[in-house]
């Protein structure tokens, strides 16, 4: 449901000619909760309105571009991330090899545990270990 949302934001965002940035204000009640602008909801319900008025072969064609281009950001992302996460992770690993195990595979798995035990055994395998798995 999640990943059909946002393609269909992005298809919406395509459909728009030029979005400008959205300035969002933060209410007073709560600094959490953020609301938009009543010129920028009929943005959003024009480009909606202009979404489904498309023919069937239109909005397939959107959605296709739509999902091509949020893989190519996400490709482009991850391409963008990867040498300064790794350096500083290869860092981590040094000083504190069981957090940067953990931060790498994003979960306490086998892993983890491992590097745990060797670094509370004796250090230096601990570190050993955690930069086989982080750059490796």
């Amino acid at each position: 449901m999640r990943k059909k949302m946002i393609i269909l934001a992005v298809a919406m965002f395509q459909l728009s000619v030029s979005f400008a940035a959205v300035p969002v204000v933060e209410s007073k009640k709560d600094s959490a909760t953020a609301y938009v602008s009543k010129d920028d909801e009929a943005m959003v319900k024009n480009a909606v309105a202009a979404f489904k008025s498309l023919s069937k072969q239109e909005k397939k064609a959107r959605i296709t571009d739509a999902k091509q281009l949020l893989k190519n950001y996400k490709a482009e992302k991850a391409a963008g991330d990867a040498s300064s996460n790794t350096v500083l992770l290869a860092i981590l690993a040094i000083l504190l090899p069981p957090l940067a195990v953990y931060l790498h595979e994003n979960d306490i798995n086998t892993k983890f545990w491992i590097s745990l035990l060797l670094t509370l055994l004796f250090w230096l395998p601990g570190v050993i270990y955690a930069l086989i798995v982080v750059l490796g």
